[in-house]
């Protein structure tokens, strides 16, 4: 029969007990001194050393030598109450649970009053005080306030404000407090390796979780496992099986799919919970518990290991990768969720059902409330500022793609050369065409300024561009369902987000540019074995990813490190993943293409002397009208252009200018004729970080 390891180590003096020297350094000051009280009350937590104290100050002050902070450990007093031992009939104990009544505090009182048998003083340790009945409190309170010399009391409690105050205010009162978990798991590694036990990384912070801060808790969990290990000793797997702890593996799963958005995968992570057996409930505690610690690694960064001291590095180092992912107001906005259903998750007959909703809540892209805006600002703040793009260019470029049409709009003065200069002449004599033209042609002419001259050909070819750009589009295959698609090995978008990091090792060996571009701004979005989709942060930081060299670093990464050689894209994050068109639609030439066709005479007849004829739809001619070919450039808008005229041409300039910065760094592998010379700058220091490599300075060290 095997002994208990709280039994088996229990301390025998102050200096063995963990934890606590708040309590125990006064204790043995107190016996130095010789100012030892006649009464103390213990409290604290269950498991953390209140009644093992009392016994160590009854042994101190028995001792043959002591009283003494150090009992000798070799007198009969100390042998009879050391670990095992017979115990004395001067140290009593007693169970207030069992014994709290007026009856048994009488008798306590008659059997006070007679001296010690065989030691110097006699001891009473009343244990689970809080339980005795505020009569034998009563009875108790005239010994207590003036008790004889040779007697001693310890109250012990778990719960100090039941003890009446008139015995409380006779007692010195000494709280005990939990054991920190980085002190308890030392303590835990140093009984295994007396005990001869191998244990697997991660275990013993599975017995500190499960312990609560408890010492006798704690180990109790510790020797059951022991009492079940093998030949390879306490193993990861054995521990979360029996604790009911979710997998590390499992939880940073989740944790990405719900950062990437990815719908699929947080559900099949739910799928695993409960067809493993494991409570739900208990993944909900879990995964709260690893978004707290996400938000402490962001907020803390590199000081994170120092707060959490019961996480290995690597772990936290998963962690600062997935704080950066989500974003302060977004990982505030999942906790807050995940805090309310698990209050939710109390009693509840459907805890499956529960931990969806769960899940559905969080992949909301961000609901009404104060939560739901910081989560919003937060994912546009980081898309914006992360690639430095001016927050007009990027409201005009993020939400729809058809203004980075302007390098169309240059080929819109391509007609001019056909053309010559008179054909500015007929656009004033076509706007009075006849009533029989129907009122459509001459209603689209006054609203619609940019309608083309009349060609006496072949129809304008414009038309060409929206059967170029609908053909282009489905020139990907569409991204199919994440179960379903699988690379080589069975390499899915879950195992190619666990190997990202990886991935990103490999790059920052190999291609340091790239390593620094790809870890900051993108995340897997989706794997269906051919392609690797990419979400970047920003348009412009995608399209700096796409003409740059680093989709195919990328890829020759997956291959060395995955074996996975895949087609990489990188799509903006702001959307579901899709193959962005290779050719922008044109902004404004379509709308001329679909004006009424050009079938009108060239000699509309005579006016009316009295103006248009009312119902005709008929204009008055204006005086010498530009043609589209004498039409301003894309930047600016000429006075008589309509309010829409204008206002595309703003888009349009914007556009523009957004284009030719994003060409100006798009390649950041090579060197440009237009390179700043080192050698030239005034500049030196954080000015050339900041403003030339687009850094952000966060500390600077002097040396």
């Amino acid at each position: 029969m095997s002994t208990a390891l709280y039994r088996r180590y229990r301390p025998e003096t102050f200096a063995d007990v963990i934890g606590q020297e708040h309590v125990t350094e006064p204790l043995m000051q107190a016996l130095r001194t010789g100012r030892v009280g006649h009464a103390y009350l213990f409290s604290g937590p269950r498991g953390c050393g209140k009644t093992t104290s009392a016994r160590i100050l009854a042994r101190c002050l028995n001792c043959a030598q002591g009283p003494t902070p150090e009992p000798c450990g070799t007198c009969d007093s100390c042998v009879a109450l050391a670990r095992g031992g017979s115990g004395t009939v001067d140290v009593i104990e007693i169970d207030a649970a069992s014994h709290g009544g007026v009856d048994d505090a009488r008798d306590l009182r008659e059997r006070a009053s007679y001296g010690p048998a065989q030691s110097r003083y006699k001891i009473y340790i009343i244990d689970e005080a809080h339980m005795v009945t505020p009569q034998g409190f009563n009875a108790l309170l005239k010994i207590v306030e003036e008790p004889p010399e040779h007697v001693k009391f310890v109250f012990a409690t778990t719960e100090p404000e039941k003890v009446i105050g008139t015995i409380r205010s006779r007692t010195h009162h000494y709280p005990f407090r939990l054991v920190p978990p980085a002190r308890l798991q030392s303590y835990m590694e140093e009984l295994c390796r007396l005990e001869g036990m191998q244990v697997a990384p991660g275990v013993l912070s599975f017995v500190v979780r499960a312990g609560g801060g408890s010492v006798r808790d704690s180990l109790s969990v510790l020797d059951q496992l022991m009492a079940g290990s093998g030949d390879a000793g306490l193993t990861y797997e054995s521990a979360a099986a029996l604790l009911g702890f979710t997998d590390a593996e499992l939880l940073d799963a989740t944790i990405e799919a719900l950062s990437a958005g990815d719908a699929a995968a947080v559900f099949r992570a739910i799928d695993r919970v409960v067809e493993t057996g494991l409570d739900p409930r208990r993944f909900v505690e879990d995964l709260l518990e690893r978004l707290r610690d996400l938000i402490v690694v962001q907020a803390v960064q590199e000081g994170a290991g120092q707060v959490l001291r019961h996480l290995p590095e690597d772990q936290i180092e998963r962690m600062r990768r997935q704080s950066a992912t989500f974003g302060a107001g977004a990982l505030s906005r999942a906790a807050d969720i995940v805090n309310a259903g698990l209050t939710e998750m109390t009693g509840a007959t459907a805890p499956r059902l529960q931990l969806e909703l769960i899940a559905a809540r969080i992949l909301l892209p961000g609901a009404a409330g104060e939560a739901g805006y910081a989560a919003r600002l937060d994912r546009l703040e980081r898309r914006l500022d992360v690639g430095g793009v001016p927050t007009s260019a990027a409201g005009a470029a993020a939400p729809q793609p058809r203004p980075a049409a302007a390098p169309v709009a240059p080929a819109a003065p391509a007609p001019a050369p056909a053309a010559p200069a008179p054909v500015a002449a007929p656009a004033p004599t076509r706007e009075p065409e006849p009533a029989t033209a129907g009122p459509a042609p001459v209603a689209a002419a006054p609203g619609e300024p940019e309608a083309p001259p009349p060609r006496p050909a072949e129809p304008d070819p414009a038309p060409a561009p929206e059967p170029t750009r609908a053909s282009a589009a489905p020139a990907p295959a569409p991204v199919p369902d994440a179960p379903v698609a699988r690379g080589p090995g069975g390499i899915d978008t879950d195992a190619l987000r666990r190997s990202w990091p990886d991935v990103l090792e490999w790059l920052s060996r190999h291609k340091r540019v790239t390593w620094t571009f790809v870890s900051q701004n993108a995340q897997i979005a989706e794997y269906d074995g051919s392609r690797v989709v990419l979400s970047i942060s920003t348009v412009g930081l995608a399209d700096t990813f796409r003409r740059g060299a680093h989709a195919e670093y990328v890829r020759q990464a997956l291959i060395d490190v995955l074996g996975v050689d895949a087609r990489v894209e990188g799509v903006p994050g702001d959307g579901p993943p899709a193959t962005p068109p290779e050719q922008p639609a044109p902004a404004s030439r379509p709308v001329r293409d679909e004006a009424p066709p050009v079938d009108a005479p060239d000699d509309p007849g005579p006016a009316s002397p009295d103006g248009p004829v009312a119902g005709s739809g008929a204009q008055p001619p204006r005086a010498a009208a530009p043609s589209w070919s004498d039409a301003p450039p894309p930047g600016s808008a000429p006075a008589w252009a309509s309010p829409l005229e204008q206002a595309r041409a703003a888009v349009a300039q914007e556009a523009e200018q957004e284009q030719v910065r994003v060409e100006h760094v798009v390649d950041d592998t090579a060197i440009s004729h237009d390179d700043e010379s080192i050698d030239d700058l005034t500049d030196v220091g954080v000015p050339v970080v900041e403003r030339i490599l687009g850094g952000t300075v966060i500390s600077e060290e002097q040396r």
